[in-house]
This record gives structure tokens, C-alpha cells and sequence, in this order.
């Protein structure tokens, strides 16, 4: 993606079902979860680099032993950053006590991070705070081993007011109103309400308090705790959480907005947002990776016993598409497919932009993430000239020359490497001309990949805000002089705010909105703009679930054609020779290139919660306001 954006988190969670010394002695080493924890959380880097965590449990320690291990960091490579944490203090425990080395018992009770049960999240800050405060996993601890909670997730709530208020209703005092603070604290009451029922009954039954403790955590249902706890969440969610005593769970949100697989066999349990991150860790194959329905939780109790639970009411799948253009790891089988066949299906728009000569045309792709995407939209044209040289050669038959042959095979579409992205340059200058004059060297070109007078087809996965196309990467192409550059987006317009996971949050962002603006000023329909305002002002107060989006109402007059036009003129730099086109994908197109996975509110405003209305409403309100701030 040529403008980055912040998105996503990753998790991961590892529970091994074996004693360490079972592992020590098949794989080498008691080290053996956190080793792997460290290449889930690596697998997982892309999905966030601003923060990484990491947290462990032991089973069955001693009264007076530490049993929860945490490490954080917001360094610049933050995972690495944890891991030399961990291995440091590993290794100078080791080095200290050389008694330790052999035993994994000693190892057990008196080396952090060591244990059956593991937690690791990786972080991208979506509300511009970076402390270390910020970053996941969240610790509740209490005295009761049962009532402390570690909590990690992938989501983003849209009523965390609402739920803040609750708490605070109940009683609690919560240190912040924000996502996971709320979401922890929500889970942690339900919680101790469970333990101090369970605690009363046992007694009752005529059990000593030490007796009672192991007897709480075979009886704890944490499937009733979650949904006591999530059962008025908005958002898209992936919540992993451990309990203090050994049982874990993932939960996933009803409309299966954020992503979450699952592996077991006899050794391992391990959940993570990415299936290749399962299958390349732990050499499965693709089929034994199953995928967490949505509205269910997979909770894996103290004993090993792992099931998978409904906890909310499924609702319409709409896992969302951008996972499957953008941020997933495209090595995962059916994203690499999907990919392939968006680069495909936008071809047609392609051959119709360059009137069909492919013979004067040169293709190429914005490095790296649309790559996939490029092969699909090439191996389309390929197919496109075979059927032409078919026709050619059936229509000339037999009397068919040599060189008339050779001729119609030799026109192949014409692939280059045309733009280069250079190592990250530093905008250490502050003022605006010096710096735009870097940001316009962030690509390079590769100088007679293009003759003068071709088109130029170049290929991105998403066009957001468009802010490098202007000015950065059409002027670099320029400099080839082509006839055309024609910028093409695997993605469709990126019309509304996403509140659930992805750091889109301001409609005056998206190119495709200020392109609906510049043409109400053009066609004199400003008031739709203004009527737009006050319906959004009138649904100030209304429920969630009676909120319409009425910012669909700007966009209505036109047609993504139009706007497509319109975001070519915006986007054209005063000074640049070539005309340019843009080009997105059409939402049918999407839809059958990603078939499972049809959240496309960021595309359409058909939100797939009450929230998410209120979301884009309040977003037009600031917009029109004038106010620079979320939504959200």
C-alpha cells in the first residue's frame, strides 16, 4: 500500500499439554513454548510493530512461588526487543545456578517465563499512543490465584463509553476509558462474581478455604463468564485471556470481523489471528488449521480439556475483506488465491483504460503487498492474448507463414519492475517544502523499463488517502514519459471509517470522499452536504441499533466511475506530463474474489454493527465541524 496505514494486532496463544519434561526430552529443551511463542509472534511481525508482549503462566507451583511472567516493549523492534529480555534473565539464571541445567524441575520454579501456558501480542498503536502502558497483554493480578486475568486482543470497541459507564455503575472505578481497560475489568467482575459463588457453595458443601481452591478452578465455567461479560460489546474482537490458575480462552465477535485459527493435537494447543502462522511454526498441513467460528470461544481449562463454545448469537458473516487485499500474510493458501484472482478481475477495467494495446504497454506493481495481485492481473492478460493469437491464427489457416506465425506468438504483455521503494528516509527537516521535496524520493524508478509514448499499468492493493501518488509516485513515473499511467487498486473506494481494528477513522482522509466533495462544488448540490449534517446532528441521541448512515447520501448521485475520474484529477500533480487514470475495483468483483469474507463497510457504509453507524455519523459531524479528532 503506497499510503501505510496503522492496523491489527496479532495474537498468539500456546498451551502445552504435556509436562516440560516431555518436551525437554523429545525437543531438547523446557524452552520449548517460548521458543515457539517467538516464532508465532514474528510469523505475526506484520500485523504490528509499534509494540510487542508476552506473558506466561506456570501450573501447579508451590504457595509463595511466582507463577506469571510478563515482559513488554514499545522499542523500535520490539519483539526482538522481549525475547533479549527473556533470554537474558534465562540465561543469567542458568549461569548462576549451574545446578539448573539439567533439572526442569529447578528450571520450573525458578526461571521466569517457563511454563504451559503463553500469551504474545503484537501491537499498531491506533489512537497515537505508544508508552508502554499502552501495550498488551493487560495484567489483573489479585491475591486469589483464580481472579488474576491477563488479557490480549485484535479489536476495537465502538461503545466503550457505554460500557465504561456500566462498570462504573457497578461500583468499579477503571483507570481509563479505553478498549482493553474496559474489556479486562468487564471480564475480571464476572469473574470474582463466579469465584466468590463458587467460594460460598464449596463452603457450604464443607470444604476448608485451601481446600477450596483447586475445587474453584475445575468448577469455573468460563464459558458463562464470557458471556455474562461480552454479551453488549460492539466491535470486531479477538480477546485471549489467561486465568491465573491455568485456563485460557479466545473469543471471537459475532460477525467474525477480526480473524482467529486453531490447532490441537496430543501436545499442543496454539490459537493465533493467522493461519500460516500455525501451520509454517508447527509444520501442519492447511486443513488441520480450523478457524474459530464466529460468536464462539475456544477455552482450553486447567486440565488440558479443550472445547470450543458458543458465546454470543452468530450474526451475518462479515469477516472483513481487507484482511484477505492487505494485511494477512499473503502465504496463507486461500488469501494467496483470492489476491491472484482481485488482479484478475479488475483486468477488463484495464484493457478498457489502455484500448486494448497490450503491444504499447507496460505492467507493473507498487511493491510489496499487491504483488500477488499483479501476477493474477498479468496471467489475465496472458490468457486475454492467447485467446487473440487463437483468433488470428485460425483466421489466416493454413497458408499461415513462418514469420506470420512467429509474429502473433512473439506479443507477450510487457512486465517490468518499475517502481523501488527506498529504505526508509528520515523527515528530519520540518518545514512543509523540504519535507514534501523527501517525500517525493521515497520511490525510485528503474530508469528504460518504459519507452516514451507507452501506457504504463501500475498496480497497488489499496488507494486510501492517495498523498504518495501525488506527491511521490506519479512524478517519479513521469519521468519515463509515458503516454499514460493508469494506477489501479485491487480494492475498491475506501469511502468510510472502519472501527473495528483499523486505523481509518477520518472521512477528510480518503481521497474517494474529498473526490464526493468536488463534485458537489462542480454539479452546485452543496446542499446534500448540509441536509447530510443535520440528519447525522439528529441521530445524536438515538440508539445505536435506530441509527441510519445517512453519509451514504453523498455519495449517491454519482457513480464509482465518476468519482474514480474525479480522484484521477485530484490526485494528478500540476506538472506531470502523462494523463493518469485510477482505476478501483468494482464491489461485486470483490465480493467474488473473497467470497468468504464479505465485510465491506469501509467500501459500502453497510456496517455490520449498531456501532458502526454511529461511528461514520459522528465522523461527518467533526468533518463538517471542523474538529480534528475520532469518531471513535
Amino acid at each position: 500500500m503506497s499510503d501505510a496505514i496503522k492496523h491489527e494486532c496479532g495474537i498468539s496463544v500456546i498451551r502445552l499439554l504435556k509436562p516440560l519434561e516431555y518436551y525437554k526430552e523429545k525437543y531438547g529443551s523446557a524452552f520449548y513454548g517460548v521458543n515457539k511463542m517467538y516464532l508465532m509472534m514474528e510469523k505475526q511481525h506484520n500485523r504490528g510493530q509499534d509494540g510487542a508482549g508476552f506473558a506466561s503462566i506456570k501450573l501447579d507451583v508451590e504457595a509463595g512461588q511466582r507463577y506469571m511472567s510478563r515482559v513488554r516493549s514499545c522499542q523500535q523492534q520490539p519483539i526482538q526487543d522481549i525475547f533479549a529480555q527473556i533470554n537474558e534473565r534465562i540465561n543469567k539464571e542458568l549461569k548462576d545456578h549451574p545446578e539448573y541445567e539439567n533439572d526442569v524441575r529447578l528450571q520450573k520454579n525458578n526461571i521466569p517465563y517457563i511454563g504451559e501456558l503463553l500469551l504474545g501480542h503484537v501491537r499498531y498503536g491506533t489512537f497515537g499512543k505508544n508508552s508502554i502502558e499502552s501495550v498488551h497483554p493487560f495484567l489483573r493480578q489479585n491475591n486469589w490465584m483464580h481472579r488474576n486475568l491477563i488479557v490480549a486482543g485484535n479489536f476495537n470497541l465502538t461503545n466503550v463509553h457505554e460500557l465504561f459507564d456500566n462498570l462504573v455503575q457497578l461500583g468499579q472505578h477503571p483507570k481509563e476509558m479505553a478498549d482493553t481497560v474496559t474489556v479486562m475489568e468487564k471480564i475480571g467482575h464476572f469473574l470474582d462474581d463466579a469465584v466468590a459463588k463458587l467460594y460460598k457453595q464449596i463452603k457450604k458443601e464443607g470444604f476448608n478455604k485451601q481446600e477450596a481452591s483447586p475445587i474453584i478452578a475445575e468448577r469455573l465455567k468460563v464459558s458463562k463468564i464470557l458471556k455474562r461479560a461480552a454479551k453488549n460489546f460492539d466491535g470486531g474482537f479477538a480477546m485471549a485471556g489467561l486465568l491465573g490458575h491455568g485456563d485460557a480462552f479466545v473469543l471471537r465477535d459475532p460477525a467474525g470481523i477480526r480473524p482467529a485459527y486453531y490447532y490441537k493435537d496430543d501436545e499442543i494447543v496454539v490459537v493465533a489471528s493467522e493461519r500460516p502462522a500455525i501451520q509454517t511454526v508447527f509444520n501442519v498441513p492447511f486443513e488441520e488449521v480450523m478457524e474459530l467460528e464466529p460468536g464462539n470461544a475456544i477455552i482450553v481449562k486447567k486440565n488440558g480439556t479443550t472445547r470450543i463454545k458458543q458465546i454470543l448469537e452468530p450474526r451475518e458473516r462479515k469477516a472483513c475483506s481487507f484482511e484477505r487485499i492487505y494485511f494477512s500474510r499473503g502465504s496463507d493458501k486461500e488469501i494467496y488465491q483470492e489476491r491472484k484472482m482481485l488482479g484478475k478481475l479488475v483486468f477488463p477495467q484495464i484493457l478498457k483504460a489502455i484500448d486494448h494495446d497490450l503491444k504499447n504497454t507496460v505492467f507493473s506493481y507498487i511493491p510489496n503487498t499487491a504483488e500477488t495481485s499483479f501476477f493474477g492481473m498479468v496471467k489475465e492478460a496472458q490468457n486475454y492474448l492467447n485467446k487473440k493469437k487463437e483468433e488470428q491464427i485460425l483466421s489466416i489457416g493454413a497458408n499461415i507463414t513462418s514469420e506470420e506465425l512467429h509474429e502473433i506468438l512473439e506479443v507477450r504483455p510487457r512486465i517490468e519492475k518499475v517502481a523501488i521503494k527506498d529504505a526508509k528516509l528520515r523527515t528530519f527537516i520540518t518545514q512543509d517544502d523540504s519535507r514534501d521535496d523527501l517525500v517525493a524520493h521515497v520511490y525510485d524508478i528503474s530508469y528504460g523499463s518504459v519507452k516514451q509514448g507507452d501506457n504504463l499499468v501500475i498496480i497497488d492493493d489499496s488507494i486510501v488517502r492517495g498523498t504518495t501518488l501525488k506527491k511521490s509516485i506519479l512524478k517519479i513515473l513521469d519521468r519515463l514519459l509515458p503516454k499514460k499511467i493508469i494506477v489501479v487498486s485491487s480494492a475498491p473506494q475506501i469511502r468510510y471509517p472502519d472501527c473495528y481494528g483499523i486505523d481509518m477513522a477520518k472521512l477528510e482522509d480518503f481521497i474517494a470522499f474529498r473526490a464526493a466533495l468536488a463534485l458537489h462544488e462542480e454539479n452546485n448540490t452543496w446542499q446534500i452536504i448540509e441536509d447530510v449534517y443535520k440528519k447525522c446532528v439528529e441521530q445524536v441521541t438515538t440508539r445505536d441499533k435506530d441509527i441510519i448512515n445517512y453519509v451514504k447520501e453523498i455519495y449517491a448521485p454519482f457513480s464509482a466511475d465518476q468519482i474514480s475520474k474525479k480522484i484521477g484529477e485530484l490526485l494528478s500533480p500540476s506538472d506531470i506530463k502523462a494523463e493518469v487514470q485510477i482505476i478501483y475495483q468494482g464491489i461485486g468483483s470483490l465480493h467474488q474474489a473473497c467470497p468468504k469474507n464479505l465485510g465491506d463497510w469501509y467500501f459500502t457504509g453497510n456496517y455490520p454493527t449498531p456501532g458502526g453507524n454511529r461511528v461514520v455519523n459522528r465522523a461527518f459531524i467533526n468533518f463538517f465541524e471542523g474538529k480534528n479528532e475520532r469518531a471513535y
